[in-house]
């Protein structure tokens, strides 16, 4: 009977820490369900466009002061100020606001920014970068920065992570034209810091005046059928100009090193394979965000050699040849093996207590034969951050956005048209109220 007793004993324990594993809360804090308010009192002029609006939030970040620029970085295929490049695009000048910033693609073009923004809670109260001065990572100095980062480069998708101040978001890309839907984690650790401004999740904006919300979906991913902490967006968008359609779903993986967590990431990354598919069928295919996986761990492998997504990583293929990216090796393991070598050498770079931490951990995944990768936003040299990394009062978040520049091509002879019917505008259509969960503004 003892022996029963332990036995049931120590199942109840092993349960409860696989569960705080999976939900990622190792304290005995309260929670403190503190709702999204710390933005309420933003107030923008109307009709601002976007080079009015970015002069307008340099100068409310500086309030009178003078501050450091915002990092300054340049796409893989070089953008020239005054004639085509990179398949037609041009350089759109914003006077001191941006030396790099890009005009918007146009027709069925899609540009899209993946970005984990830092949660604010997290990164002032949580996170340990000890490098960073303090007034550098307050929500006053950080959050022009990060609408600086977002409109310079003029997305049509945009994908976040540790998104804490979504009605900050939701208010300054709303006056932008952008539709913003946004999940949060059931167990955010922000809920158990004070000063918190509700929980950090996952948002996905689109540019209403170039795409149409057609549904969406969002799922608390598994780990072997338990539903763990971290979350995913999926949503069909129609182009206004064509009526083609496309998918773009957007998470951010569990955190922390180790091969168990790195097993627990790949399971999140089965389930959300599963689920993706299922909402995206043979619709051409978006899929990014913070996977906290570098490119040797099975996650990487488990995406790329997926035959029911059939994906290429667009950082890693933007510099091949057409023919090479649509015929890879029909090897899985030297496919995913050679794609792993040509991904960038960090896309996050920062110093904590634990010490520096530089790696490539966010990934922009599509749809290689339905989507033409054409150009890619690179990343700030080492000397360019500074010595104290990221975040900075150069650069807002521990993590550099991705941007990336796709062509929407049309079906081939075998494959399905995502479209509802060519060359409807949709002007008389309504949006889709998305699905069962989530919220969209």
């Amino acid at each position: 009977m003892k022996l029963i007793s332990t036995v049931v004993y120590l199942l109840v324990a092993f349960y409860k820490f696989a569960k705080k594993l999976l939900m990622g809360s190792f304290n005995s804090a309260p929670k403190i369900n503190n709702v999204d308010s710390q933005d309420d009192g933003l107030v923008l002029p109307a009709g601002l466009s976007t080079p009015a609006l970015l002069q307008h939030v340099q100068q409310l970040r500086g309030g009178g002061i003078e501050q450091p620029s915002l990092l300054t970085r340049g796409f893989l295929k070089p953008l020239l100020a005054d004639e085509d490049v990179a398949d037609g695009l041009r350089c759109l000048k914003l006077n001191s606001v941006s030396r790099v910033c890009s005009a918007p693609v146009e027709g069925d073009d899609i540009r899209l920014l993946q970005w984990n923004i830092l949660s604010q809670t997290l990164g002032q109260h949580n996170d340990g970068f000890v490098r960073c001065p303090e007034e550098a990572l307050t929500w006053e100095h950080r959050k022009y920065l990060i609408v600086q980062e977002i409109l310079q480069n003029q997305p049509d998708v945009i994908c976040l992570q540790e998104v804490d101040h979504f009605k900050f978001l939701q208010t300054v890309l709303g006056s932008q034209n952008y539709a913003g839907i946004f999940f949060p984690k059931p167990d955010s650790p922000c809920l158990y810091i004070e000063q918190n401004n509700g929980p950090d999740g996952c948002a996905i904006f689109y540019k209403r005046d170039k795409l149409q919300l057609q549904g969406y979906d969002t799922r608390i991913l598994e780990v072997w059928r338990v539903q763990s902490n971290q979350v995913a967006i999926a949503a069909r968008l129609r182009m206004r100009s064509s009526g083609r359609e496309f998918c773009v779903a957007t998470t951010h993986l569990k955190a922390r090193h180790g091969a168990l967590l790195a097993k627990l990431r790949n399971e999140q990354g089965r389930d959300l394979i599963r689920f993706v598919k299922q909402f995206a069928g043979d619709t051409p295919l978006l899929l990014c965000g913070d996977f906290n996986a570098e490119p040797v761990e099975p996650i990487y492998a488990t995406i790329l050699g997926c035959d029911l997504l059939r994906l290429g990583s667009a950082y890693a293929d933007v510099k091949l040849d057409r023919e090479e990216i649509l015929h890879p090796s029909e090897d899985v393991g030297e496919f995913v093996a050679k794609s792993m070598k040509r991904e960038p050498p960090y896309t996050t770079w920062k110093i904590r207590e634990e010490g520096e931490e530089c790696h490539t951990i966010d990934y922009v995944f599509y749809t290689p034969d339905r989507l033409k990768i054409k150009n890619c936003l690179d990343f700030p040299a080492g000397e360019e951050i500074g010595k104290n990394r990221t975040p900075s009062f150069q650069y807002p978040s521990d993590h550099f956005s991705l941007v990336c520049d796709f062509e929407l091509l049309p079906p081939t002879e075998n494959g399905k048209e995502g479209g509802s019917g060519s060359g409807s505008d949709g002007e008389n259509e309504t949006e889709v109220e998305g699905s069962k969960h989530g919220a969209i503004q």
